[in-house]
């Protein structure tokens, strides 16, 4: 079965619902095919304790201001599920789920958008399938010998799952930080990082790193020097449970090991440590493997584009990868802006066709 619309969005979590809300009021047609059995995106199989970096107010998706959490500050990621579970039906955007989007192809003056539930054909598509789906583990030698455990990010729920055991915890980013403080109480800790951690001011959260990768971008593009955004300020925002392990001495970090051995890791002077499960905390890849049939890849695995609109292919959009594709556009606070802008330009190329 092929069905037909003006522009296929290709993700249900916050991208692709942002992106949703301004087609909308632009008076498009439009579909939104989500993977995922329930809403929330990515919100839904995070890790018990995560919470976002800003307060509710500094954290909506465009139209609708997120509810304060009671006794929270800083929302949980249940909140957030609710909070976009609640979206889609106040502005009620049509998503089909579960729907896999098994590629793109062109097709004439069209795009032919191929799902394990039939073809859908469109003149435009907003990709916005996040990276949580695909998740990064580095090439480090010994993996495959290790007795224990091993996970990503994308596995780790809870620190009773890890009660009395010997972790090492990989990644000296957020993810990193978080779990490693989620975990300095009931186990035996090593986080190790690449570089020294570097923790941004307790003062600092999302409000400000929003400001700061907006006014990089405005700079970059009225060709002023590179300020270095929010990758000058540091790498770990200092929610509270870090704050806290921190400044306990909980969180002291190694440098990086060389390689795992059959039980733990060791480090290049001969060092080790006995481990019983390495969580790897080590990022994310865009997860773009539905677009490879249009052969737009270039260097990083990234899609060239200008602002959201991919180079070689103007009825394409991406949305929500990093601030390729906006600033701060992986954020809830900060893709509402690059979403305003796709639908914009995607309204202006379908009435240039007719």
């Amino acid at each position: 079965m092929t069905n037909a619309t003006h522009v296929v969005v290709i993700g249900g979590g916050q991208a692709g619902l942002a992106a949703g809300y301004h087609l909308r009021r632009l008076g498009l047609d439009f579909v939104i095919l989500d993977a995922q059995a329930g809403a929330g995106g990515a919100w839904q199989y995070a890790w018990d304790s995560l919470h976002l970096f800003s307060p509710a107010a500094y954290s909506s998706l465009p139209g609708r201001p997120m509810p304060v959490q009671t006794g929270e500050v800083y929302p949980d990621a249940v909140h957030v599920v609710d909070y976009l579970t609640a979206y889609e039906g106040r502005y009620e955007l049509p998503v089909q789920r579960p729907v896999r989007v098994k590629g793109v192809h062109r097709d004439g003056q069209l795009l032919r958008v191929e799902t394990g539930s039939g073809a859908w054909l469109a003149r435009a598509v907003i990709s916005a399938t996040g990276t949580w789906w695909r998740p990064f583990l580095p090439a480090v030698p010994g993996r495959e010998v290790f007795r224990g455990r091993q996970l990503h990010t994308v596995e780790y729920r809870k620190p009773l799952d890890f009660a009395g055991q010997r972790v090492v915890v990989v990644g000296g980013g957020n993810s990193g930080a978080q779990i490693a403080a989620d975990l300095a109480y009931d186990t035996e800790l090593t986080w190790v990082t690449q570089r020294p951690p570097r923790f941004l001011a307790d003062d600092i959260d999302g409000r400000a790193l929003f400001d700061v990768a907006t006014a990089r971008r405005r700079a970059l593009d009225e060709g002023s020097a590179e300020t270095g955004g929010v990758a000058s300020l540091g790498d770990i925002v200092a929610v509270p449970p870090v704050r806290e392990a921190r400044d306990a001495g909980l969180l002291k970090a190694q440098p990086m090991f060389t390689r795992l051995t059959a039980g733990g890791v060791e480090w290049a002077d001969g060092t080790s440590a006995e481990a019983d499960a390495v969580i790897w905390c080590t990022g994310f890849r865009p997860a773009l493997s539905h677009l490879a049939p249009l052969g737009l890849r270039g260097a990083r695995g990234h899609i060239p584009t200008i602002g959201t609109q991919a180079v070689d292919e103007p009825r394409l959009h991406l949305l929500g990868y990093g601030d390729w594709t906006g600033p701060a556009s992986a954020t809830l606070i900060g893709v509402g802006r690059p979403a305003r802008g796709a639908a914009r330009q995607i309204a202006e190329l379908l009435a240039a066709e007719k």
